[in-house]
């Protein structure tokens, strides 16, 4: 009986392609996993920080008016919107 090696040179090449994508496979869900860690806290920092700015913008504001400042609540209000739509929190507002 003759060894067709051909066909076992396939068989440990597929056997080693298999390891090789198994090892790739896991460590592409570590690192999945890690940087979906990372987003969740960067989306949890962005709701707080989007909770005090519009609290801040609120209570400024208001404080600004019952002064009656209209010069200078407008140029705080064109400061803060312009700033706001830099970092592109308004568009977001918006969608």
């Amino acid at each position: 009986m003759e060894i067709n090696w051909v066909v076992v040179g396939w068989i440990i090449d597929m056997i080693l392609n298999g390891v090789v994508w198994l090892i790739i496979g896991v460590l592409a869900l570590s690192l999945i996993d890690i940087t979906d860690k990372w987003t969740r806290k960067a989306l949890k920092f962005m709701g707080k920080i989007d909770e005090w700015i519009r609290e801040f913008v609120e209570n400024s504001l208001e404080w600004v008016l019952k002064k009656n400042l209209n010069i200078l609540s407008s140029i705080i209000l064109l400061v803060i919107l312009g700033t706001l739509s830099q970092l592109g929190i308004i568009p977001k507002l918006i969608t």
